[in-house]
C-alpha cells in the first residue's frame, strides 16, 4: 500500500472521502521494516511527552542518545 500524505488546515474538518480512506487503510496491519521496527514495551516506556521536560533534562537525554550511539559504532567496527 503507499503511503498518501494530506494536510487539513486548522479549523477545517476531513470530508467524508478522506474519512472513509482513514477508515479503509486501519484493515491493514502495520508493516515494520529496520527504519521503524517493532518496539517492545520496556522500549515504549522510555518515550515521554518532550513538553513534559526541562530543558535541562532534554539535553541531558540526547547526550545519553548520543553516547549510546558512539558505543554502538564503536561496538559495530572495533578496531583490530
Amino acid at each position: 500500500m503507499a503511503i498518501i500524505r494530506r494536510t487539513l488546515k486548522a479549523g477545517t474538518k476531513p470530508t467524508n472521502e478522506q474519512l472513509a480512506r482513514i477508515h479503509e487503510a486501519t484493515k491493514y496491519p502495520v508493516e515494520y521494516d529496520e527504519d521503524c521496527p517493532e518496539l517492545t514495551d520496556e522500549e515504549l516506556l522510555e518515550f515521554r511527552r518532550v513538553s513534559d521536560t526541562t530543558p535541562e533534562e532534554r539535553r541531558h537525554i540526547a547526550r545519553e542518545g548520543a553516547e549510546r550511539r558512539r558505543l554502538t559504532l564503536i561496538n559495530m567496527n572495533p578496531k583490530t
